[in-house]
């Protein structure tokens, strides 16, 4: 039902044109959810691979060094929402990261999936976790790659700043006209670093536990604007907050993409089989088939200047 919400919206022209963040934290937490994969396992190499890699990894990934045999076990958060996830229901494999979880699984020759939940910064702290890998829009960054691992990119994201119709943020063109704002983020992210390191308001940003806080603040008046990655943009302001619109998409903060990727415990073994895996689902065409399912729409949206 809310896919079939999703394809009108684009119809509708309230989407966008496309590209895309991060989302806060204490311990994780289990619900035990263990769902069948769906996708088929590709045996054929990726030929970009050289052969010595990639009989090490294959040597490395047979059996898969899984936290529970035969099982993949993901964590994403608590709540989850589209487009990454369907009705905070990631078993469904409806939005961007449920569904790329059960191609990966898929790809992997593994049948079941078992789902836990965390908040967004028990993910990123150091030590062992009781799941394979956590996604909830982790954006790769040299400071968490110091406690956890990450997967190679599995999409390339940009910032957006939204706000109502009327507030003081409607109409601005350059990142300089958001400086005397009163914005907010979600904790922990590269939102928030973004606005602060970036924007760097007169006025110091409102720094909310999760994206929920976030977008009540936004709705009720107590920011001027709220920094999000791209897809939540479009899905905030096309479904949950139709009062509001993406202001622009924020220009690039360095030289190099920011990209999302699978966070891991620190020395995970799986990293290189997930790599793998992930080569092939680009490779084949899926990533991108998921990207346009889920996370692109149409218009033109203006990207700020610096």
């Amino acid at each position: 039902m809310v896919k079939r919400l999703l394809v009108l919206l684009v119809a509708l022209g309230l989407f966008a044109a496309a590209c895309g963040s991060d989302d806060s934290g204490d311990s994780a937490g289990t619900d035990g959810t263990t769902t069948t994969a769906s996708g088929s396992v590709d045996e054929a190499a990726d030929e970009s691979v050289p052969t010595d890699t990639a009989d090490t990894t294959a040597a490395a990934c047979d059996p898969l060094p899984l936290k529970n045999d035969g099982q993949l076990t993901v964590a994403t958060g608590e709540p989850a929402f589209l487009p990454w996830v369907a009705d905070d229901d990631p078993t469904s494999g409806e939005g961007y990261e449920a569904a790329l979880v059960y191609a990966l699984a898929g790809e992997m020759g593994l049948d079941t999936v078992d789902w836990t939940r965390t908040t967004f910064d028990a993910a990123v702290q150091p030590g062992a976790k009781d799941y394979d890998f956590n996604l909830q829009q982790y954006s790769i960054t040299p400071q968490r790659d110091e406690v956890v691992d990450f997967s190679d990119g599995y999409y390339q994201v940009e910032q957006a700043i939204i706000g109502l119709a009327d507030s003081a943020a409607a109409g601005a063109t350059t990142v300089a006209e958001l400086a005397d704002l009163k914005l907010g983020a979600q904790l922990n992210t590269t939102s928030l670093t973004y606005i602060e390191d970036v924007i760097q308001p007169s006025t110091v940003a409102a720094v909310y536990d999760d994206n929920v806080a976030a977008k009540a603040a936004l709705d009720a008046g107590q920011v001027d604007a709220v920094v999000f990655d791209l897809p939540t943009a479009y899905f905030v302001t096309a479904v949950e907050i139709p009062d509001a619109s993406i202001i622009g998409v924020l220009p690039r903060s360095g030289d190099a993409p920011e990209e999302l990727g699978l966070l891991f415990e620190d020395g995970s073994p799986l990293v290189p089989c997930v790599n793998a895996a992930l080569g092939a689902l680009r490779d084949d065409g899926t990533l991108e088939a998921l990207e346009e399912e889920w996370l692109s729409g149409g218009g033109d949206i203006p990207t700020l200047t610096g």
